[in-house]
């Protein structure tokens, strides 16, 4: 979807004109110089002076007649023989030195030559002679072969003969047995050989004239001049030929009977595609066809045909194709002056789109175009999105508001009576889609929208559709007058750069006579003229401008022109000043911008608030002002703040540009984006930016502000393949709040259940769509206990069971199914209740639909063991007969299990499925006779724990269950646990074995005395632990009971066999020690909490003042980076006056004030000098405190011993809780600056060391309560 645009255009005209008419010319190997070829002899032109430099005479040496009746043939520079080589219609080929004016005839053919052309590496060169031959000959012009034009043979690339018969007696359809005589060429046919290389130049084409036919047929020859093929019989083949340089097509023209074609021609001969020229048959000829260096455009050299009152009009149109499909894209007209008479023309070999000319007054010219898309800007988002394609006299329009479609189809197309050259829109914002047309004679042509709503659109085939859509009409055709002279000579393409300002004026540019000058021309609309078919546009003002202006770029936005010059100056048009002034573009650091190099795209922007100008070279290199910022940029666009660009890695990435900076996005042009960022897309390759449809991206990027439209947001996303977690995850609390809005606005069980399975965990807002330029928008999470697919699955689900519970019931399934874990059980039932439930609601869901629909989400098999899992035999059967399963398989199963009793039956059910837990629990039930199958289950699968919680402390099921617990903690090595284990069962004996093991010679002894006969094992313990003697023991184990001390006052209870107190003291004592430590931890992690909270406020506080004060340095003042914000600025004076005191002062203070000093200097008020270290201080503190709580495990032996498993849980997940919170919060609040910095006092420890000794410790026995 581009079009060419011109980016200079140059004409040259010596100051002494030699009196010869030029006939040939070509491009010298220096740049800048052309070698033109005239009856006369060799010119050597430098259009930059203006001016011929040298000149060699022909016709001095006689190789020209000097009547001027000589002509030139061919004309090729070789530089590395430093001379031109020229052939002569005589038939001489000559080599001029230009510097030493010397000619030498190197060859000489007597019947003359038609033409010479090289190859294009200047290794070969083939001559056309006036006896229709052909002469291959090397560089140095000694002959490879000469062989005759025309053959009778096909050539190597013969096709194999398939017995189909001859085409003239095949059939022709409408045209009859005449088609198949081929019908000669046309009578301003010159008759002369064409030849044309391949790119490569292995292979070169040369188009004679049949005598038997007088048809032109095509032949192909090889480097040797072997005949490779000859083209196919084809009426009315004409003199043009050019072969494409990337080699797959040889263009020619034809004469049908009722049009003119560019046609095709393959390799083989055979024709291969073809297009129409916008002419009458009989109206033009083609002198000549050229492709372009890379093979994109097509230059057509056309003449009209000789009339009697006047000369003929010369015309040069560029066609490129696309699609399948050939654009006119330029057309240049030269007029009918005999002084413009187009002699020759030739693309530069090594820049593709530069074209030269050379008419007959010696006139030379050159044009530069470039690739460009027209497209709409500004805000009205009915027309912003607009592309205009030229095609000749038509302008295609796509408005891509409405329709996504490639060229050659639009939405609509425009016709008028010239062709086109140029299209601009509108720089007004709010009239961005009106266009102005410039075309072929140079008059400008304004579209405006008028509204219509019965415009029928094509873009599909067929007969169309209607849509309500808005289209240009014609609204005025404006005649140019820049108050030229009619005898001045002819300038095609003399305006370029049309640009439709704001206030309804235009600016154009023209080339000025001098050649490194250019003029800017503000044009304004003449008053209106009654009845005038056009109207005029005069001329306000004309700018000179040092210098070729390249490009012309305005802000929608500012209003700001900018001009683009050759040598990369940029200049700013002041067109509403009064007078409109240029001056150059100025940075915020006041110097000149220039670009490094010659940018084919810019465009005007914001970054940082700074208007900059952008720019891309045709090599990639990207440019903010005169700063390089990437230079693997294929294309870019603007929309607001946004820029997109895409990459030489088929990639599209955008930046805002509100707060960034150019260093910013230098950075990020050149780093690797984060991956799955939606900042970066993948793309195809070769893809390049058309146009930005804002009314699309609108509703994304500002859908913060319309959070509750949701319905307008879920389109949008779903359009543009956004994750819609961003619907949750940009405000969670806003989404929570409005869980039935979002149902109700959505009202589509599909996109709800959409909206489902996308759902994950991740943040998408720190993932895939981060803030731009790393700013945080982030909102406060809600809910930090709960995960949040399941939390937005349980309101959801909630809502929707409030509003329809029948209308919603597969977004219900859906939303349990997606819970984590699946709640397929739920869902099944749910399922299975539809079964016997009637609706007169004629949506509602039937329960096989339902279940065919859960069997989408979830695999059937997993299904299947679910639904056996709810014990429901039919749900199992309705579940069983949508899979794949054999009846056979699960029938027999089935019937097993009803007829088992219930219990038995579901535990077997559940062993079935692995669920050994549940398993426990519906086996225990089954009554004693299946108590060794339970014992059996628990020691397999290790589920002690679970078997102990099924069975009362005093039965025998629960002692037999701790035996083999604690033999199995044995086996572990485990002989503390195990023995609380048997002494809670009463197995004393094993008890006393495990405490011995483990080193517990307390308990040990406690379990002596509990031991009936006290026997040899008892006493033994006894004389080894010693006997302590209390004249109150009474007393004792209360006092021991006072200091924690939990098993020594155990072994005093035992010792005197005073197990009343264990009820009446021990077991209340216990359970007061632990609610007492469950405030402690409450209260440490409450203040923990507050402080660390403070010290990071604080911290960014001070932050904030060293970044206003980082140029203010205070002397004599080392704390000044401990300095709180909302602390008062000292002075060094006051400091050290605060602070410092006299000797004397000092040595008579005690150490009782120098310590309370201290405590005031480090204080925890808001707003002191050194709240931060204080703050530091009390953490330090709340750590150490903790520590004392290290021995906690003690207590929680004992609340396992006595059956309080419950309080032991408790006590534990608190203690696991304060300790995974200070482990967490130590690099955080003891950073690495903090630990090594010297300006920290040397109370402030880090007790980094004493919670890492306490999780170890803590961690070694949180088993104990299990």
């Amino acid at each position: 979807m581009r079009n060419l645009r011109l980016l200079r255009a140059a004409g040259r005209r010596p100051a002494a004109i030699p009196p010869a008419a030029p006939q040939r010319f070509c491009l010298g190997a220096e740049p800048g110089v052309v070698l033109v070829g005239s009856p006369n002899g060799l010119v050597d032109y430098w259009p930059l002076h203006v001016q011929v430099t040298r000149e060699v005479s022909l016709t001095a040496e006689g190789f020209m007649p000097e009547d001027e009746s000589g002509s030139v043939v061919g004309i090729e520079d070789i530089p590395e023989q430093e001379c031109v080589c020229v052939a002569t219609a005589a038939g001489d080929i000559l080599l001029c030195n230009l510097s030493t004016k010397q000619v030498e005839c190197v060859g000489s053919v007597d019947s003359g030559l038609s033409v010479m052309s090289w190859s294009p590496d200047q290794e070969l060169v083939l001559l056309a002679t006036g006896q229709q031959t052909l002469i291959m000959m090397t560089r140095d012009f000694e002959p490879i072969a000469e062989k005759q034009i025309h053959q009778n043979e096909f050539g190597e690339g013969k096709f194999v003969a398939l017995g189909w018969g001859k085409k003239e007696t095949q059939f022709h359809g409408s045209e009859g047995k005449q088609a198949a005589h081929l019908s000669p060429t046309s009578t301003w046919d010159d008759s002369r050989p064409r030849v044309t290389w391949r790119g490569d130049g292995q292979f070169v084409a040369v188009s004679a004239v049949c005598p038997e036919t007088g048809a032109r047929k095509v032949r192909v020859w090889n480097r040797e001049l072997v005949l490779q093929s000859t083209s196919e019989p084809i009426s009315g083949l004409e003199q043009a030929l050019a072969w494409k340089p990337s080699g797959n097509l040889i263009a020619s023209t034809q004469e049908k009977p009722n049009r003119h074609d560019v046609v095709f021609l393959e390799k083989n001969g055979l024709l291969h595609g073809e297009f129409t020229l916008p002419f009458q048959k009989g109206q033009v000829k083609v002198n000549e066809l050229l492709w372009n260096a890379d093979s994109t455009v097509l230059a057509i050299w056309l003449e009209e045909l000789k009339t009697e009152n006047s000369n003929p009009s010369s015309y040069v149109q560029l066609w490129t194709t696309g699609n399948y499909h050939w654009y006119l894209k330029q057309s240049l007209h030269f007029g009918n002056m005999e002084k413009n008479k187009l002699v020759s023309l030739l693309w530069d070999p090594v820049v593709p789109y530069r074209l030269h000319v050379l008419c007959q007054g010696w006139q030379y010219l050159y044009y530069d175009w470039h690739w460009t898309t027209d497209h709409g800007m500004g805000q009205n988002s009915q027309h912003v999105a607009n592309v205009a394609v030229i095609d000749g006299d038509k302008v295609l329009v796509t408005a891509f508001q409405h329709a996504v479609v490639p060229p050659p189809m639009c939405t609509y197309e425009l016709q008028l009576k010239q062709a086109v050259n140029q299209v601009t829109f509108h720089t007004d914002p709010k009239h961005s889609g009106d266009m102005a047309v410039l075309d072929a004679d140079n008059k400008i042509t304004v579209y405006r929208y008028v509204k219509d709503p019965a415009i029928r659109l094509g873009a599909v085939g067929g007969n169309g559709f209607k849509a309500n859509v808005e289209t240009p009409h014609l609204d005025k055709t404006y005649r140019v007058d820049l108050g030229s002279s009619a005898d001045e000579m002819m300038h095609p393409l003399g305006l370029r750069c049309l640009t439709w300002l704001p206030d309804d004026s235009f600016l154009v540019v023209s080339q000025d006579q001098h050649a490194s000058q250019s003029v800017l021309h503000h044009l304004t609309a003449a008053p209106h003229v009654t009845g005038a078919e056009e109207e005029h546009l005069n001329l306000r003002l004309s700018v000179p401008v040092d210098g070729e202006v390249i490009s012309l770029c305005c802000s929608p936005v500012t209003k700001t022109v900018a001009l683009q010059l050759a040598d990369g100056r940029i200049l700013k048009y002041l067109w509403e000043a009064s007078p409109p002034v240029l001056e150059p573009w100025q940075s915020s650091s006041g110097c000149a911008v220039q670009f490094p190099q010659l940018c084919v795209q810019t465009a005007l922007t914001r970054i940082g608030g700074e208007e900059v100008i952008l720019g891309l070279t045709d090599r990639c290199r990207f440019f903010v002002n005169d700063t390089e910022v990437a230079s693997n940029i294929t294309s870019f666009a603007t929309y607001n703040e946004f820029l997109l660009v895409t990459t030489n890695s088929h990639t599209c990435q955008c930046f805002c540009l509100k707060d960034l900076t150019v260093k910013a996005l230098q950075a990020g042009l050149s780093s690797a984006a984060v991956p799955n960022s939606e900042t970066l897309r993948k793309v195809e390759r070769g893809s390049r930016i058309v146009t930005v449809v804002p009314q699309d991206t609108k509703v994304v990027n500002n859908y913060v502000d319309l959070m509750l439209m949701f319905r307008e947001a879920f389109q949008c996303m779903r359009k543009l393949r956004i994750n819609l977690n961003l619907l949750y995850d940009h405000n969670p609390k806003v989404f929570l709040e409005n869980v039935e809005t979002f149902i109700k606005q959505i009202d589509s069980v599909n996109h709800i259940n959409l909206f489902f399975t996308e759902l994950k965990e991740e943040d998408f807002t720190k993932s895939m769509y981060p803030t731009p330029n790393g700013s945080s928008n982030a909102q406060p999470r809600q809910h930090l206990n709960q995960k949040k697919v399941n939390l937005v699955c349980d309101m959801m689900r909630v809502a929707m069971e409030r509003i329809d519970p029948e209308k919603y019931c597969l977004s219900i399934l859906t939303a349990h199914v997606k819970k984590n874990p699946p709640e397929l059980e739920i869902a099944l039932q749910k399922v299975h209740d539809l079964r016997g439930s009637i609706s007169p609601n004629v949506t509602a869901v039937s329960a096989e639909e339902a279940l065919k629909y859960l069997l989408f989400l979830v695999d059937v098999n997993e299904l299947y063991d679910y639904s056996l899992g709810t014990y429901d035999f039919d749900l199992v059967i309705m579940v069983a007969e949508k899979s794949q399963k054999d009846p056979k398989e699960y029938l027999p199963f089935l019937n097993t299990l009803q007829k088992m009793e219930t219990n038995y039956q579901r535990y077997t059910i559940d062993k079935h499925l692995k669920r050994y837990a549940k398993a426990l629990g519906h086996l225990s039930k089954c009554g004693p006779e299946h108590f060794s199958e339970f014992l059996n289950l628990v020691k397999d699968q290790n589920l002690y724990c679970e078997a102990l919680k099924l069975y009362a402390s005093s039965t025998q099921e629960y002692k037999d269950i701790s035996d083999a617990y604690g033999e199995y903690l044995i086996q572990k090595q485990l002989y503390e646990q195990a023995a609380l284990i048997f002494a809670r069962a009463g197995i004393f004996a094993k008890a006393l074995d495990a405490f011995l093991s483990s080193g517990s010679w307390q308990q040990a002894l406690c379990m002596a005395s509990r031991l009936e006969g006290g026997g040899e094992q008892t006493k033994t313990a006894s004389v080894a632990a010693g006997a302590l003697s209390f004249q109150d023991y009474e007393e004792a184990v209360l006092l021991l009971l006072e200091g924690a001390l939990w098993e020594e006052a155990l072994r005093l209870i035992h010792k005197y066999d005073r197990l009343d107190i264990l009820e009446t003291n021990f077991k209340p004592a216990v359970l007061e020690a632990q609610k007492s430590q469950l405030m402690f931890l409450d209260s440490q992690k409450t203040a923990f909490l507050r402080h660390k909270s403070r010290l990071q406020v604080v911290r960014e506080l001070k932050e904030k003042a060293s970044e206003s004060l980082h140029d203010y340095e205070m002397p004599n003042c080392p704390e000044l980076d401990l300095f709180s914000e909302t602390s008062s600025v000292v002075t060094a004076s006051d400091m050290n006056s605060k602070y410092s005191h006299s000797n004397s002062r000092i040595s008579a203070r005690s150490s009782k004030n120098r310590r309370k000093a201290e405590r005031k200097r480090y204080s925890l008020k808001e707003g002191s000098p050194f709240e931060d270290v204080a703050l530091l201080e009390v953490l330090g503190e709340s750590v150490r405190a903790v520590e004392n709580v290290k021995d906690v495990h003690i207590l929680l032996k004992q609340l396992v011993l006595f059956g309080f498993d419950e309080q032991a849980v408790g006590l534990q997940q608190v203690l696991e809780e304060v300790l995974q919170l200070m482990e967490t919060s130590i690099p955080e609040i003891w950073t690495p600056d903090v630990q090594q910095s010297s300006l920290n006092p040397p109370a402030v420890s880090v007790p980094l060391n004493t919670v890492l000794d306490m999780i170890i410790s803590y961690r070694a026995c949180v088993n104990l309560s299990s």
